[in-house]
């Protein structure tokens, strides 16, 4: 994805109040709550085990370094196969729900983008970060640095918004080309990972909360097969 602009000078911030005392286009209906989507997975195990430290030989920073990368590099595919959908004339804003997501300058300056403009930002700039060797190290034996926990959350704060406007603005585009369970995992192990971790403040996930609470349910016991053994 090319960049739009130097994502250095930028950071996030969700503004307080409606912007300019309106509300973010919305939807009548959310489409991607009904049942007949919610129930399409690509997986039949426990997301709870599969977020969790393995074992208490493995360094939590590396833990969370590797997952971040690999949300990282399944959202930017996921966005990748509706991108053609999302442009400056049918994204006008970065949204989700009722919400509008603006960058600030260092100098805090808003800048308002378009969705596929905020989201080429969020792409950059994660990907600078997880391919720097001061920030994520790769070689045995490179100390993280002190601020790593703050940039991992950052990190997932956007994948987060990649995520919400996904499902409100594309999931249309999604269901088309069946993608719906490969998203719905990817959305329900996203939110299992940053949850065990405390990741993300709640209060930034909330506008998501219907959605998760179906998604990240413990799966229902699988009925067991009585067979008569002669």
């Amino acid at each position: 994805m090319g960049v739009l602009v130097c994502c250095d000078c930028f950071f996030y911030r969700k503004s307080k109040t409606k912007p300019n005392g309106k509300k973010a286009p919305a939807e009548e209906k959310k489409h991607y709550l009904e049942p007949e989507y919610t129930k399409v997975r690509v997986m039949d195990f426990d997301l709870k085990d599969l977020v969790a430290l393995p074992t208490r030989e493995i360094d939590l920073n590396e833990w969370l370094a590797s997952n971040t990368t690999t949300f990282f590099n399944l959202i930017n595919l996921q966005y990748s196969t509706i991108s053609e959908f999302c442009t400056g004339d049918t994204c006008q804003a970065m949204t989700a729900c009722n919400t509008i997501y603006y960058w600030y300058d260092e100098r805090g300056k808003k800048t308002k983008c378009t969705a596929p403009q905020y989201i080429d930002l969020v792409m950059t700039f994660v990907q600078k970060l997880v391919t720097d060797e001061e920030i994520f190290p790769t070689k045995y034996g490179k100390a993280f640095p002190n601020s790593f926990e703050s940039l991992v959350k950052k990190v997932c704060r956007f994948l987060f918004h990649v995520l919400a406007h996904i499902y409100w603005s594309h999931f249309k585009e999604t269901v088309a080309l069946e993608l719906q369970g490969h998203l719905n995992t990817l959305y329900a192990h996203f939110i299992v990972f940053v949850r065990e971790f405390n990741l993300i403040d709640p209060k930034e996930t909330c506008i998501m909360d219907d959605l998760s609470e179906v998604l990240c349910a413990p799966l229902p016991p699988l009925p067991h097969n009585h067979v008569t053994e002669r």
